[in-house]
C-alpha cells in the first residue's frame, strides 16, 4: 500500500481495518495494471470503506456477495455527494477471495425462456458443430435478439414459426442494415433451426424458403487510402508522446504488413523473433510468418522501451489508460486508425483498419507482384478473395479491352 499511500498512519489504519489483510493485495493488483496513484488510492480506500461497512452490518467477512456490494453502493450514495466511478475493488477483493479458497457468492440473474433456449443452442454450436467460441457467440447475439422480438420475456413458441415469418425478419433488416450483418443473420438462422429440429422443438425445414441475398461484393474497385495519405498519417504521430508511438507502430503494422485488426489485437511478445527478424501472426482460424521489415520493427522496440506501461500482460500492445491489459476487441483497433485519421485531416474512403490492406495489394500489384503472392501476403484462404484487386490493374485491363466500334479509328 505504500504505492498509493505515503502516510504511516493512514497504512497502518488501512491494514488494522476489517479487510486490512486483502489490501496490500488489492494495492499490488492496482499497482501492476498501471493505475495512477490517485485511481489506485481511490480503489484501495474503498474496499476499506466496503470492509468497514461489512463489520458494522455484521456481515460474515470471509465470504463476498454481490448483493452486498450493490447494497453497499446504494448506501454510499446516500452518505455522498461526490462519487467516484466504477467498482473495480469489488472485481479484485472477489479474485483474491477465490486464490485463497474463501467463498465467492455470485449473481444469480432470472433467466427468461428466450435466455434458456439461446443457452441450449450456444452449447450446441459449440460441442456439436464444433464453432469457434466467438463466431458462436455472435450467432446466439442475433438469435436471441430476434426471438425477443417475437416472444419478450415470456415463453418461446417455435411450432408456430412459418416461412412468411423468417423472410419478414429478413426483409426488415435488409432495409436497415448492412449486407455482411444479414447475411450473418441468415447464417444464424439456418443452424438455429436445424438445432431446433434437432431437439423436436420444429418439424418444418423453414430455412428452405429464406430468399436468397443479393452479392454486390465485387461490383467495385476495393477502396483504399493512398500512399500520400499513409505518409501524411504517420507523420502526424506525436512520437515524443507514449500514445504516438504506440498508434505509429500499429499503423505501420497495417501499412507495411496489411495485417487486420484482430491480428494486431491478439500479437503478443512470444509472436515476434528478433534474432531471425520475423513475426508470428495468428490470423482468421490459421496461422502465419511474416518478414518484420526493419521500419517496424524499430517501431515496435521504440514503444516497447519507452512506451509501452508496465504490464503482465504479453500482449504488444496495450491501453493507455489504466488498466494496462490488451485491447478487448478488434474494434479498439480500429478505433486508434479512425482516430490518426481525424487528427492528419484526412478524408479516407473508411475509417477502419482494412483500407489499408487494400492499399496494400493495389501497390504490391502495380509493382508488378501476381495474385498469388498477394494472396500469401494477405493470408487469403481462397484465391477468389484476391482477384477483387485484379480491377486495380488498369493498364493491364486496357491491353483486354475490345476495341468500341463507335469509337476513333
Amino acid at each position: 500500500m505504500e504505492k498509493f499511500f505515503s502516510c504511516e498512519r493512514t497504512v497502518e489504519e488501512r491494514r488494522a481495518s476489517p479487510l486490512g489483510a486483502h489490501l496490500d493485495a488489492v494495492a499490488q493488483h492496482f499497482a501492476d495494471a498501471g493505475y495512477s496513484r490517485f485511481q489506485g488510492r481511490y480503489q484501495v480506500r474503498l474496499a476499506a470503506e466496503f470492509g468497514q461497512w461489512l463489520w458494522q452490518k455484521r456481515f460474515p467477512l470471509d465470504e463476498m456477495d454481490w448483493r452486498r456490494r450493490d447494497a453497499f453502493l446504494r448506501d454510499r450514495a446516500k452518505r455522498r455527494t461526490t462519487l467516484g466511478r466504477g467498482s473495480t475493488f469489488f472485481d479484485v477483493l472477489c479474485a483474491i477471495y477465490r486464490r485463497k479458497g474463501l467463498t465467492v457468492v455470485e449473481p444469480v440473474a432470472d433467466k427468461t425462456p428466450v435466455d434458456r433456449l439461446v443457452e441450449g443452442f450456444d452449447l450446441y454450436l459449440r460441442q456439436e458443430r464444433r464453432l469457434g467460441a466467438r463466431t458462436a457467440a455472435r450467432y446466439a447475439i442475433l438469435v436471441r435478439d430476434w426471438l425477443r422480438e417475437r416472444a419478450g420475456h415470456g415463453p418461446v413458441t417455435l411450432s408456430k414459426l412459418t416461412s412468411a415469418d423468417v423472410v419478414t425478419a429478413i426483409q426488415r433488416r435488409a432495409q436497415t442494415q448492412a449486407r455482411k450483418t444479414v447475411k450473418l443473420f441468415m447464417s444464424a438462422l439456418r443452424s438455429f433451426f436445424r438445432y431446433a429440429r434437432y431437439r423436436g422443438y420444429i418439424r418444418r425445414v423453414l430455412e428452405d424458403g429464406m430468399p436468397p441475398l443479393a452479392d454486390w461484393s465485387k461490383r467495385a474497385v476495393p477502396r483504399s487510402i493512398s500512399r500520400q495519405q499513409i505518409q501524411r498519417l504517420l507523420t502526424h504521430c506525436d512520437r515524443r508522446r507514449a500514445i504516438g508511438r504506440r498508434d505509429y507502430a500499429i499503423l505501420l503494422l497495417f501499412a507495411r504488413l496489411g495485417l487486420r485488426a484482430c491480428e494486431v489485437t491478439s500479437l503478443t511478445l512470444d509472436d515476434i523473433d528478433w534474432n531471425v527478424g520475423c513475426l508470428q501472426v495468428q490470423g482468421k482460424g490459421s496461422a502465419g510468418q511474416l518478414p518484420l521489415p526493419p521500419d517496424v520493427g524499430r517501431a515496435i522496440a521504440t514503444y516497447l522501451r519507452r512506451g509501452r506501461p508496465r504490464s503482465r500482460c504479453r500482449r504488444v500492445f496495450l491501453r493507455h489508460r489504466a488498466p494496462a491489459i490488451g485491447f478487448r476487441t478488434s474494434a479498439a483497433v480500429d478505433t486508434v486508425v479512425a482516430r490518426a485519421l481525424k487528427r492528419a485531416g484526412i478524408a479516407s474512403p473508411s475509417k477502419g483498419s482494412h483500407q489499408f490492406r487494400h492499399a496494400l495489394a493495389s501497390e504490391l500489384l502495380r509493382r508488378g507482384a501476381s495474385l498469388g503472392e498477394i494472396g500469401d501476403l494477405l493470408r487469403h484462404r481462397n484465391i477468389q478473395t484476391t482477384t477483387i484487386y485484379a480491377k486495380v490493374d488498369l493498364p493491364a485491363l486496357r491491353t483486354l479491352a475490345q476495341p468500341w466500334f463507335g469509337g476513333r479509328p
